[in-house]
């Protein structure tokens, strides 16, 4: 009996400008493209494809216009830098300063808005926050309250999330829908992830900020 072979994936949608290093692939179970982000990293899409992760003490934040489906993920690893390095801002359009929770959110906002989102049509998903971090500070705690107090701030209200406890994480979002798939990990996990990102802090501590935020 002859084995049937599975169906040529599509050619994947255009990437916007400046997301084109981000790696995509077809993924059988959502017969869809999805790109997947880094810490430090985001991706906006104006497509029907998706955009995953893996969190431990990280946040990502998953924000769309509902209206146009255009949206996209942040993942960030640190709350804020501290107001002394924003002295130090070059432009470029990703770079180094996403790593912190404040930029991050900037970046992610007004590239949705550069492509025809509207402020008032913002739908926002949160996830992460993890307390996998033995031996250190609550990171997780600190982005938690972190994004927390930007959301509000900014006046953008929260329409779902799934934050803290003990566990890593895998999202994802799919910014046309706004239909998100949250996978908690199990603890084997935590000793892989917490590994990454204990390295992944020590490299933003030996690295300088850089990169402008373009407020709209």
């Amino acid at each position: 009996m002859a084995l049937t072979s599975s169906p040529k994936p599509p050619p994947p949608p255009p990437t916007l400008p400046g997301f084109e290093h981000v790696r995509r692939s077809w993924n059988e179970t959502y017969q869809s493209y999805a790109a997947r982000i880094l810490p430090g990293e985001y991706y906006v899409t104006r497509h029907d494809e998706g955009v995953y992760t893996t969190l431990g003490s990280c946040i990502s934040a998953c924000i769309r216009d509902k209206v146009l489906g255009i949206g996209g993920m942040n993942h960030f690893m640190l709350p804020a830098t501290e107001a002394s390095e924003a002295d130090a801002w070059k432009a470029s359009s990703q770079s180094s300063a996403t790593r912190y929770g404040n930029y991050a959110m900037e970046h992610l906002i007004n590239e949705i808005m550069r492509n025809g989102g509207k402020r008032e049509n913002l739908e926002v998903k949160v996830f992460g926050g993890g307390r996998i971090l033995q031996n250190m500070t609550d990171v997780g705690r600190r982005n938690i309250e972190f994004i927390r107090d930007y959301l509000k701030t900014e006046g953008l209200l929260v329409a779902s999330e799934d934050v803290g406890e003990i566990f890593p994480r895998m999202v994802v979002y799919f910014p046309t829908t706004g239909r998100v798939r949250v996978k908690r990990l199990r603890s084997l996990h935590n000793n892989t992830i917490a590994s990454q990102e204990i390295s992944y802090i020590d490299t933003l501590k030996a690295k300088p900020v850089t990169g402008e935020v373009e407020l709209f």
